[in-house]
């Protein structure tokens, strides 16, 4: 699929909305990049684009990132390591199969919305928002254009 295909058929809002919901319920931060570019390791990728945005830089290291890189028809989940220690492997990979699910059948919006929302309960558990918070990274969709 082409990413300016999938970016169309994104409601952009209502991922906005998701993310800063999320956030109002926890200190974490939640962050969404579409990737215009083919992938063959969206993990690797995600976990670079993760450290480049200064994701592993939150005062509490509780950040996720959803990495989506349309032309190769993958996706990442990736999380801080304290969010890490507290679920775990099991639930990254229910997280990512449930998106998966949603992905697959072209429900783009549904997939970002359901891992926002899974992944901000998870971080309002743990990480519940304290009266000295502060937004330390940007709630939009995070274009990445080709690099020529």
């Amino acid at each position: 699929m082409k990413t300016r295909d999938l970016i169309s058929q994104i409601d952009r809002d209502r991922v906005e909305a998701a993310i800063h919901d999320a956030e109002l319920k926890t200190s974490g931060e939640i962050c969404v990049v579409i990737h215009d570019q083919a992938t063959p390791d969206a993990m690797a990728v995600a976990r670079a684009e993760f450290i480049r945005l200064g994701m592993a830089k939150t005062r509490h290291r509780n950040a996720v990132l959803i990495f989506v890189a349309p032309l190769s028809q993958t996706f990442a989940v990736v999380g801080d390591e304290a969010v890490h220690r507290k679920c775990g492997e099991p639930f990254w990979t229910e997280l990512a199969a449930t998106m998966a699910v949603h992905f697959q059948r072209g429900q783009f919006t549904a997939g970002l919305v359901h891992g926002i929302e899974r992944a901000g309960r998870l971080l309002a558990r743990e990480f519940p928002r304290q009266p000295d918070d502060k937004n330390e990274l940007p709630d939009g969709v995070i274009y990445r254009p080709p690099v020529i």
